[in-house]
């Protein structure tokens, strides 16, 4: 038995790939647009996401990207009814790990279903190591030289994402996305708090001053010299 959250928009298809998968055995919670969806995943714990690629809201692929780049790892099975190879290319880079066409016959669902639940786990996102910078993207806890780094949510999840391309810069529209979901609305120099606030942060423990702004495009993480 498995927990499976579906992400599916439309009712009638909704209540009949619950109504099977139970049927087999399974726990299914269901969420009707993204934006749900994503939170619902977040929160929760899991083993399988059956996606559909259009919602309102947050689509499929979108909302799949952002669990991927949180360093969600669940099995994630995506519904769509395009079939072009693009397409199939499109959901596969999103982070998707198996693709189904509609109109699909519920046996191929299931049977997909089993295969991606007998995968082993995906390892956990390995430590970005940054000089003495250290990011453990699991425990979400952040050190400088042995000391430790109390940051928020928001201001882990920058830190996080500019560790993963130190000396590369992310422009403002990147980090955006990555920092707030669709739907929210933060201000205009919302995303300079948050770099203002992990700067000071940083410098608390005696970090140098590794967070470099480039006017006009975004922020990178300089590596220490």
């Amino acid at each position: 038995m498995a927990s499976i959250l579906l992400v599916e928009d439309e009712a009638r298809i909704a209540a009949s790939i619950q109504r099977g998968l139970r049927a087999e055995q399974h726990v299914v919670d269901v969420r009707y647009d993204g934006t749900t969806g994503l939170a619902a995943a977040r929160a929760g714990s899991f083993d399988l996401l059956v996606l559909d690629w259009m919602l309102p809201g947050l689509p499929g692929p979108e909302l799949c990207g952002i669990l991927r780049r949180e360093g969600h790892t669940l099995p994630i099975l995506m519904l769509t009814a395009r079939d072009t190879t693009r397409d199939v290319v499109s959901g596969l880079d999103a982070g998707a790990d198996d693709y189904l066409v509609k109109p699909f016959a519920f046996q191929e669902l299931v049977a997909r279903v089993r295969a991606l639940l007998r995968r082993p786990p995906a390892q956990a996102t390995p430590r970005l190591d940054v000089g003495e910078l250290r990011v453990d993207p699991v425990a979400r806890r952040v050190t400088w030289s042995g000391k430790e780094v109390s940051l928020t949510a928001r201001e882990f999840q920058l830190l996080e994402a500019l560790a993963r391309r130190p000396g590369q810069v992310l422009c403002r529209d990147v980090l955006a996305e990555l920092l707030w979901s669709e739907g929210e609305e933060p201000g205009s120099n919302a995303l300079e708090v948050h770099v203002s606030g992990l700067r000071r942060k940083l410098s608390a423990v005696g970090a140098p001053a590794l967070v470099r702004t480039v006017r006009g495009l975004g922020y990178g993480l300089d590596e220490p010299s």
